[in-house]
Order: structure tokens, then C-alpha cells, then sequence
């Protein structure tokens, strides 16, 4: 019995200090960029008016025309490039929540299930970035960015569109909280991938697929 019980907690204590290092390598390779990020966002963001933050991963980040597209309300992109839904969860503070936004919208899973996580894993996260929010923010509108598929990870569509189920599920559970397709119109006739929508590395997209993107979020965007 003193034996299973030691092994119980070797077995706690070695995925404890799993968890803990992850966290700590987490820390490492964002924190500079994240810090560098809020250094650009205190120049610009007017605590005086009403903020909608798009965050996530690199589609997030390499949308450069983001605050453009929406001149009239104040947009702030916090996408860090290379992020999975934990790293959001950590900066979620940095990145969202000390901007008290009116609206958030999410991208996160697509480096997660290439990492080798499973769609219910990312799911698993998604819920808890979602509760933490609503915790300050109970009445917020929040905006989950379906993954979108991609020539370099087209092998792991499966994953993606088991992905994708679980969030339009989701979201059908929560208050204001929105699914937004973007794989369906990045698909010719709902099938194969459109490859014209992305940059050389066939993975991160080109204005063609940012225009994609915003045929589908703009009507989401609140109206100031």
C-alpha cells in the first residue's frame, strides 16, 4: 500500500515538474516579445475610449492592416507569433484583460494541434481563457477565430476540422460567445484548399486571405 502510494506521488511529482517547466520555457521565449508588445500598444491605446482586442497567434500578428480595416473603432492587436491557447492563458493579463475591452477575439489551435495536441486538449484551454475573462468581464462579447487550414498543415485537417466542431459547439454554450468559420471560404467549393491565399511558407496568408478574413469577422466587429 506505502509503495503505491509513493509511486502515486512520484508520478504527481514528475508531471508537476513537467508542468513547471513548460511554463518556465513559456515564460522565456514570450516574455520579451509580449513586454515589447505592450511597450507599442501604451503609445498608442486611449484608455478613453473603447477597445476590441484581437489576440492569438501569428495570423493575429502578421495582420497588418488589422487596425486599418476598422478605422473607426480603436483595434489592438496583441497576436504573438507562435503561440499555442497556454501561452494565452498566461499573458492573458498582458494581452487582454488590463485593456478592459468591449470584445475580444481569439485565434489559438493551430500551433497547439501541430505541436501534437489533441482537439479536446485545445478545447480544454479555449474554456479556460474564456471563464477567465468572464470573470472580469462577465458581459463581454468574445469572438472565437475558427483554425484555419493552410497548405504546410494540410495533412492535419482532420485534427483542425475536429477542431473547429468543438468550438461551434461551444460557443453555442456561453452567452455572446461567436464562432467564426474562416476555414469554409479559404475552400473552393467547400473542398480543396484555395493555395493563392498564402505567402511562400504555405502557411501564414497574404492579403487575399486577410480579405477572406475580413468578409467574415467585420460583421462581428461591434459598432462603436
Amino acid at each position: 500500500m506505502m509503495k503505491r502510494s509513493l509511486l502515486a506521488f512520484l508520478v504527481m511529482f514528475s508531471l508537476s515538474g513537467a508542468i513547471c517547466a513548460q511554463q518556465t520555457e513559456t515564460v522565456q521565449e514570450f516574455t520579451e516579445e509580449v513586454q515589447q508588445l505592450g511597450l507599442r500598444l501604451d503609445s498608442i491605446y486611449d484608455p478613453s475610449r473603447e477597445a476590441i482586442v484581437f489576440t492569438g497567434s501569428s495570423s493575429v500578428r502578421l495582420w497588418k492592416t488589422l487596425e486599418e480595416t476598422f478605422p473607426e473603432q480603436q483595434i489592438l492587436n496583441t497576436g504573438f507569433g507562435g503561440s499555442q491557447s497556454e501561452d494565452l492563458l498566461y499573458f492573458l493579463d498582458d494581452l487582454v484583460l488590463r485593456f478592459s475591452p468591449s470584445q475580444v477575439f481569439i485565434y489559438e489551435g493551430d500551433n497547439d494541434l501541430a505541436n501534437g495536441k489533441s482537439p479536446r486538449e485545445v478545447l480544454e484551454t479555449q474554456v479556460e481563457i474564456i471563464n477567465r475573462i468572464r470573470s472580469d468581464f462577465p458581459d463581454i462579447p468574445i469572438v472565437l477565430i475558427g483554425v484555419k487550414p493552410s497548405i504546410s498543415r494540410w495533412n492535419l485537417r482532420g485534427k483542425y476540422r475536429r477542431l473547429n466542431r468543438h468550438l461551434a459547439k461551444l460557443a453555442g454554450s456561453y452567452e455572446k460567445l461567436v464562432f467564426a468559420d474562416v476555414w469554409t471560404p479559404m475552400l473552393h467549393m467547400g473542398k480543396k484548399l484555395d493555395t493563392s491565399l498564402f505567402i511562400e511558407d504555405g502557411l501564414h496568408m497574404n492579403a487575399k486571405g486577410y480579405a477572406i478574413w475580413t468578409n467574415v469577422l467585420g460583421p462581428l466587429v461591434l459598432q462603436p
